[in-house]
């Protein structure tokens, strides 16, 4: 018996809740090429929105449910969707302290469930994407091979400390690995999503 799989639905985070981050002009972007396809369906998310506290349950909600409300409808929203797309600024080699809260505050909403990233800085957010990776591996996710990385002179063209060129000036270097990372995530998105509907 074959199974039917729904368009996946996706979730673009924009991992950075500081005053002045530069994380939206690569979140809409990202959510504009996502946004011209008909394989999934994009939603955003912005940190900021969602007020998470420190991490200060007893332990994952992969054990024990969450007691602090704004975890549950963090988990609640999270649920919802298929895959996620990251936006991730590198801070000290690392992903910024918010984008590793919201993934501590769930655990069994990204189980099973692939991701994708777009970072940005000096050499693109690779240093912070990799531990990315190696948190989602914790949780059970699946990394897509493909990622959009927005460094060196490309960065410096278009932050606005700098060249404050909008990123269309550089949309031409960034396309093909858009493309890839997308293509990839709906593909482990459907596989993903099979293996759920047949497991339940």
């Amino acid at each position: 018996m074959s199974i039917v799989i729904a368009k996946p639905k996706i979730a673009l985070i924009i991992g950075s809740t500081r005053t002045g981050r530069f994380a939206d002009v690569p979140a809409q972007w990202m959510l504009k090429q996502a946004r011209t396809r008909a394989d999934m369906d994009v939603e955003l998310l912005d940190l900021r929105d969602f007020n998470l506290p420190f991490f200060d349950e007893i332990a994952s909600n992969g054990f024990v449910p969450s007691q602090t409300p704004e975890a549950v409808h963090w988990q609640q929203t999270l649920a919802r969707f298929d895959g996620f797309i990251f936006v991730v600024a590198e801070y000290n080699h690392s992903l910024t302290g918010a984008l590793k809260n919201a993934l501590d505050q769930a655990y069994t909403e990204w189980n099973r469930k692939p991701f994708t990233a777009i970072g940005y800085g000096g050499v693109g957010a690779a240093r912070a994407i990799e531990h990315l990776r190696l948190i989602g591996i914790e949780m059970h996710m699946v990394s897509t091979h493909a990622a959009v990385h927005i460094g060196g002179s490309d960065f410096f063209t278009i932050f606005p400390a700098a060249g404050n060129q909008p990123i269309e000036t550089i949309e031409q270097n960034l396309l093909p690995s858009a493309k890839a990372a997308l293509d990839e995530l709906v593909w482990w998105a459907k596989a993903t999503m099979a293996a759920r509907s047949e497991a339940a």
